[in-house]
């Protein structure tokens, strides 16, 4: 007998640790359209094993409330069971001794706030408002809809030209997305059950890199309308590609004197390359587009003389402008902006950096882009301030851990205080204040200035990389909507109350990934269609391998390997290196074919035609 002895688990409390693991590999796994109430419902549940007993509110009330949701499920509720559910989460709320208690019952109180119309048709109709239109996971996460195990189930059977193919069918530009898409889709991958997601991007990069050249489809038949499209970013060059499959006859005019928009001018060669942007433009010209490069919309042709020529616009300009802090003032040599930097490297006329100091303001992609473009021009140290944590960064975690392996340095929570300049208005030192991590506000937590004393950093170029806005003022003179800088447009891309004119992409919505604009290409195509008084169909004739049931082993995900960091920070060739043979085969036999397995009888399926 002894008075202490070492805690250690037992058979049981491992056991339910290894649940919260396969519960929590569900969760991650679970796609979008589920019954909002029904996963509620679940959750309180198990918020309810958690409570200690100590008090009634969460003790008894969890239970009640539980009850209470199981009752609209079951189609026994009434209208006043709504009211009685949010009475009763809020006395838990203010009542009990924990978070157990008020944050189960904060997680109902959110779920009437957000999906309260989903409680009156359960009740009113028996049926659940959320309707599961596309049950696999993959697809359902990708903004253009690709038909993600239909390639990878053609990788398999190495039919890389048909899985090209298929792709093409809902975004035509495979290879860039190959590169740089950030995929959304690997979110919900429901492998994540068994041990890791799929990597898809890694396996759309496969096919395209042992495809060959794949023609587009055959143009069909002229239709004599003529369509515009300002810009020639991944919105404008995918809406001008299924305009002109569909027979219309579509014109770019582009401002700058290369095409790609942010592919060309925002994305560095090393992770794009510029040839391979070429061709993947040059593919998508070929299906008849004519192109109109240095024009600006605006100054050298109006937007009403576009409309009187053509019966339809498209916008698709892009975010290109950054957005400005106050710190230092426009006399200061040495400060650039993160777009103006990139678009120089894009126009082929970069800056010399060479053993200089350079320091980056921002925590996203472009940031990282900035940074690491710094490095390959010669800088002899590279800091990245960031206002809040590094955890915090939306740059993708694969940025900003390629941004330290090639020696940047990250100093999160600090921001911009003031610039120190030498007599010549040079810039010499930036002073960042350190930050605390506050309060959560839309989801982030909030910095704030502590209390410590300004830190000095010595640099000689400042680069800004905070954001990035539209130049749509011209447009807004023209009689086109305006949201602070955005265009306003219908969820179909069509300009509110200007008929024949469209907008999408980033100067829509504001920046986004590369696969949202090509999106909204696709969607602006198929609506301008309509508009012009036609009805085309886009498909593919692919005929999609027969699923096999050899992938229920547990198997490790396939990750990309990338050039070693001391080789590629001297030039700005592609980082990347592709799967092997085996690597390709290995993870393409991974796929659970979600688009047989799992899927509702009545819940969606594979789109063959759009």
């Amino acid at each position: 007998m002894s008075r202490l002895s070492i805690i250690t688990k037992d058979r049981a409390q491992q056991r339910i640790e290894n649940l919260y693991k396969d519960l929590e590999r569900r969760i991650v796994a679970s796609p979008p359209g589920l019954c909002p109430i029904d996963l509620t419902a679940s959750f309180l549940k198990m918020c309810h094993a958690q409570t200690c007993g100590k008090c009634v509110p969460c003790r008894v009330g969890l239970g009640k409330l539980a009850t209470l949701l199981e009752n609209v499920l079951d189609g026994k509720g009434d209208l006043k069971t709504i009211d009685l559910i949010e009475k009763t989460a809020k006395t838990i709320y203010s009542s009990s001794d924990c978070a157990i208690g008020y944050e189960a019952a904060n997680l109902v109180l959110q779920g009437l706030e957000g999906f309260r119309e989903d409680f009156e048709e359960h009740i009113l109709r028996g049926r659940c408002a959320s309707e599961l239109r596309e049950a696999i996971p993959c697809v359902s996460l990708c903004p253009a809809g690709v038909d993600i195990p239909g390639y990878i189930a053609l990788v398999r059977e190495g039919r890389y030209g048909d899985a090209v193919k298929l792709i093409r069918k809902d975004n035509p530009m495979p290879v860039v997305c190959a590169l740089v898409c950030e995929h959304p889709c690997e979110k919900r991958c429901r492998r994540n059950m068994v041990d890791a997601s799929i990597n898809i991007r890694g396996l759309k990069r496969y096919a395209v890199e042992h495809a060959g050249d794949v023609p587009v489809p055959e143009r069909a038949a002229s239709t004599g309308k003529k369509v515009a499209i300002i810009g020639a970013g991944p919105s404008g060059l995918t809406a001008g590609y299924y305009l002109s499959l569909m027979g219309h006859d579509v014109e770019i005019f582009e401002q700058r004197k290369y095409l790609g928009g942010m592919l060309r001018y925002g994305i560095p060669n090393y992770r794009l390359p510029r040839e391979t942007l070429q061709k993947e433009i040059d593919s998508i010209l070929s299906t008849g587009i004519k192109v109109h490069k240095e024009v600006s919309v605006g100054k050298d042709i109006s937007l009403g003389e576009l409309r009187e020529k053509f019966d339809a616009v498209y916008i698709s300009i892009g975010a290109h402008t950054d957005k400005k802090i106050r710190v230092g003032d426009g006399e200061t040599k040495g400060m650039i902006s993160a777009v103006e930097l990139l678009r120089k490297i894009g126009d082929n006329t970069p800056v010399d950096f060479e053993g200089k100091k350079v320091v980056v303001v921002g925590g996203g992609n472009v940031a990282m882009d900035a940074a690491r473009s710094a490095v390959r021009l010669g800088a002899s140290k590279v800091n990245v301030v960031y206002r809040r944590r590094k955890v915090d960064m939306t740059a993708m975690e694969e940025e900003v851990e390629g941004a330290i392996a090639e020696g940047c340095e990250i100093l999160d929570l600090y921001t911009p205080e003031k610039i120190e300049k030498d007599e010549n208005n040079n810039i010499k030192a930036l002073w960042i204040q350190p930050q605390i991590i506050g309060k959560v506000s839309r989801g982030r937590p909030t910095p704030s200035n502590a209390s410590m004393e300004p830190k000095k950093i010595e640099c000689d170029v400042l680069i800004m990389a905070v954001g990035q806005e539209v130049e749509s003022k011209s447009f807004g003179k023209e009689g086109i909507p305006l949201v602070w800088d955005t265009i306003d447009t219908l969820e179909w891309t069509g300009v509110r109350d200007v008929p024949g004119v469209f907008a999408g992409g980033d100067c829509a919505t504001g920046p986004e990934t590369v696969i949202k604009a090509i999106a909204a290409g696709k969607v602006a195509a198929a609506n301008i269609d309509e508009y012009l008084g036609f009805q085309h169909i886009i498909e593919s004739d692919v005929e999609i391998p027969a699923p096999r049931l050899c992938d229920r082993v547990p198997c490790g995900r396939v990750n990309l390997r990338e050039r070693d960091a001391l080789e590629r920070v001297n030039d700005f060739s592609e980082i990347e290196i592709g799967m092997t043979d085996e690597e390709a085969k290995q993870e393409a036999n991974r796929c659970l074919r979600c688009d047989h397995f799992g899927l509702g009888v009545f819940k969606g399926g594979r789109t063959l035609r759009w």
